[in-house]
């Protein structure tokens, strides 16, 4: 019969598999022989002034700081400005009425705006000047609100 061939980096493989599998059961061994401190105090847990878990109960001589219940600020951070939406002007690039969508470049940041034949309040064509206000689709930029320019 032959012999099953054991390579070198085989026999490396189950020697270092047999110290792991020796220092895992020697910890284990460590872990029972430690004495089990379970008593109330040490699984008690204090919150100290700054919203933290010690766990040492709170000094009672120390004095509390109060917070006026005033000057909390409940809701949202509206502070009341609108947002101003800039009109915009451009010259149309590319508009193809059969597929209902086009593109028109901007004349401030010279950036490609896309448009879309249901957002049009005049017919356009190519080259005409347009004023038009942005918002932000899911690939970028979108022309809503697009007027031929006079």
């Amino acid at each position: 019969m032959a012999r099953p061939q054991e390579s070198f980096s085989k026999k490396d493989l189950e020697k270092r598999k047999l110290q792991k599998r020796k220092e895992k059961e020697q910890r284990k061994e460590e872990r029972k022989a430690a004495p089990k401190d379970t008593s109330w105090e040490n699984m008690v847990a204090y919150v100290d002034e700054n919203g933290n878990l010690t766990n040492k109960p709170p000094d009672a001589t120390v004095k509390k700081s109060t917070i006026n219940t005033a000057d909390i600020v409940t809701g949202s951070r509206n502070t009341g400005e609108t947002v101003h939406v800039k009109t915009r002007q451009g010259k149309v690039m590319f508009f193809n009425y059969a597929k209902g969508f086009g593109f028109i470049k901007d004349n401030e940041t010279g950036r490609n705006v896309f448009v879309s034949s249901n957002v049009l309040l005049n017919t356009i064509k190519d080259n005409d000047m347009v004023t038009f206000e942005t918002e932000q689709g899911p690939k970028g930029l979108n022309a809503i609100k697009v007027r031929l320019l006079k």
